[in-house]
């Protein structure tokens, strides 16, 4: 038999079992956020917490996610280990729903979600994994996949708490009952996790991945693109012959040489060598189509947790919605968000990824000015505002498949694909900075919808505005050889 063919197999093989154990992952850190919600605030009642220790400790976890996100990202560039950051952060993972589960007050529940949130941060680590193993041409169909899974999560976990709010027994020293039974349950599952990790997750070595493309090429590939914000890149000069060599012993290079955020822009852009030692690493931040992309995360995220902690009270006030009926309207949302990612992964092959995220924008100012018109000052019949709140709703949740997807699509095929890893650390924590601000900006203004969904209004105006202006701008590098083929 053919050895190269052998391992061919045995490569693929690696790969199918790796992409189980990512997605398993996806689908436990919704599962976690399901059964975990719906009860800590009665957790805290009986640990004699105020209600704003709530908000403390819904923050607490996306805190350490967004700190924790560009470390264990910038790890696994470094040494190309994928492997050992997963098993770092399962531990914490455990740790932590294992200190939820004992509840011994409410400082040590915060610090359990403080804990758990580190290792949520490998999220950026895997998005890096994704990327270095796929093509720009499966992108899109990789990360809807991912997500989809985290949304399916999201939708059997609340029939996890079917059964786990009947729970009462005791587990030697430990009482286990409704509020804590969710912690040991997720202490389970990511044990379960572990063993997958150890048993089933390989890193692959890149020259084995996609051996006859160029479709790993760092930020920005070499490509005949004149721009005033990038610089012509590859353009009218050659770089000198010492240049090529450079850059043949640099792509030769092991994991383990740890890149740095300068090499993202300027490794392949035409400038001599020397140059990479003048360069301050922000600069890789402050690149427009890096800009467009991250204040989209943000604007993303914080819309979407403003307006879901605005449905509950609205819906309750004007509806007379209790837990039953919002639990039904979660669900259905979860049924459209999951119907959303597996039509933007057929969508992804017959559009590309600005275009996705420019209709994703549309549908969101379409959203937001429904809410403004309908939502801030509620009126007319039973019917008439059910109509209103369900059309705003399912608009909403409609734009997000597209946003979320796009969005981290272009940001990899724009970004070094030596260093996504950290790329996707600080896109995950611009993420969670909006996933604390938004829902704190919604609470302090149920009273004021005008001035809440106004400012929303606005920055999804100028998020548009922006991804307008910079469009051109919003693909994957043009190598020279692709556009000489």
């Amino acid at each position: 038999m053919d050895p190269q063919a052998d391992t061919d197999n045995v490569t693929q093989r690696k790969r199918k079992l790796a992409n189980v154990v990512i997605g398993f992952l996806f689908l436990l850190s919704g599962i976690e956020y399901a059964v975990i919600l719906p009860t800590v605030w009665m957790y805290l009642q009986t640990l004699d917490a105020q209600p704003f220790f709530l908000g403390l400790v819904l923050s607490a976890f996306s805190l350490t996610e967004l700190l924790s996100g560009p470390l264990f990202g910038h790890w696994s560039d470094c040494t190309g280990q994928t492997k050992k950051v997963l098993l770092l952060s399962n531990c914490f993972e455990i740790a932590g729903n294992f200190m939820y589960f004992v509840g011994l007050s409410k400082w040590f529940l915060l610090g359990s979600r403080l804990v758990a949130g580190v290792g949520a941060g490998a999220g950026s680590s895997i998005f890096g994994y994704l990327t270095r193993y796929s093509s720009s041409k499966e992108r899109v169909p990789v990360f809807a996949m991912a997500m989809a899974c985290r949304q399916a999560g999201l939708l059997i976990g609340p029939a996890f708490n079917i059964f786990l709010r009947y729970c009462t027994f005791q587990l030697g020293p430990f009482h286990v009952d409704k509020f804590s039974a969710p912690g040991i349950f997720m202490c389970a599952l990511w044990t379960l996790m572990q063993l997958m990790v150890i048993f089933m997750f390989s890193d692959l070595p890149l020259n084995t991945s996609e051996p006859q493309t160029q479709e790993h090429e760092p930020l920005l590939k070499q490509a005949n693109i004149p721009s005033p914000l990038y610089g012509t890149i590859n353009g009218n000069h050659e770089p000198p012959s010492n240049q090529d060599d450079f850059s043949d012993k640099e792509n030769a290079a092991t994991p383990s040489s740890c890149p740095t955020i300068g090499d993202h822009l300027y490794s392949q852009s035409g400038e001599p060598s020397g140059s990479l030692h003048n360069i301050k690493p922000v600069m890789g931040l402050l690149q427009e189509a890096v800009v467009v992309l991250l204040t989209t995360q943000f604007v993303t995220f914080f819309n979407q947790t403003a307006l879901e902690t605005l449905v509950t009270p609205l819906a309750q006030t004007y509806l007379g919605f209790q837990d039953l009926q919002n639990s039904l309207l979660y669900f259905l949302c979860g049924i459209e968000m999951l119907i959303g990612f597996l039509a933007v992964r057929i969508l992804s092959r017959c559009s590309s990824d600005r275009l996705l995220l420019a209709f994703g924008l549309f549908i969101g100012n379409i959203s937001c000015i429904w809410c403004l018109v309908f939502l801030a000052k509620p009126k007319g019949s039973y019917g008439f505002l059910l109509a209103e709140f369900v059309v705003g709703v399912f608009l909403q949740v409609l734009g997000l498949p597209l946003l979320s997807v796009s969005q981290v699509s272009l940001f990899s095929k724009i970004t070094a694909e030596k260093t996504q890893g950290f790329n996707h650390g600080l896109r995950r924590s611009v993420g969670g900075v909006a996933t604390i601000l938004g829902p704190l900006w919604a609470a302090g203004l149920i009273q004021n919808l005008y001035i809440m969904l106004g400012v929303m209004m606005g920055l999804l105006l100028l998020n548009t505005v922006m991804v307008i202006l910079s469009y051109k701008h919003l693909e994957e590098p043009t190598t020279s050889e692709d556009q000489s083929s």
